[in-house]
């Protein structure tokens, strides 16, 4: 198992959640086999749009969420979430600016596809798992 891949450690107790997270993964160790087998460049730029996508439904569903159960840590998550958000789009606009240049290489893709399962699980094992033990005792 990679360092970064969904595992139920990462399960944070909340069957609608958890399975969003797995789709994350899925995606991402998707775009990591592509990276491996030489044909990153055209999935990175399939991944990032789809995870521009999702992450905004997956976001808007946690924080519906948060806010239905008066989650104290609300405020700590929707700030994380506009991170990675941010952090997403960054990396599309470097991605197609090096496209542009002629300066897109491996290390690119390795670079953005180990940022973004770094931070997801990152985000997942300590972020994420608050929230999966507040809602397992509030449903």
């Amino acid at each position: 198992m990679d360092e970064h891949e969904w595992s139920e450690d990462l399960s944070i107790g909340v069957e609608q959640i958890d399975n969003q997270h797995r789709e994350l993964f899925q995606r991402i160790g998707s775009l990591r086999w592509a990276i491996r087998n030489g044909q990153g460049r055209g999935a990175l730029l399939e991944t990032l749009a789809f995870l521009e996508e999702y992450v905004d439904a997956h976001f808007t569903a946690e924080e519906a969420l948060m806010q239905q159960h008066d989650y104290p840590g609300i405020l700590e998550q929707k700030k994380e979430h506009e991170g990675f958000l941010k952090e997403l789009l960054s990396f599309k606009e470097k991605l197609i600016d090096m496209e542009i240049e002629g300066e897109f290489t491996a290390f690119l893709e390795i670079e953005i596809e180990r940022k973004l399962s770094g931070w997801l699980a990152e985000h997942i094992g300590t972020i994420d798992r608050k929230l999966g033990t507040f809602l397992t005792e509030k449903m």
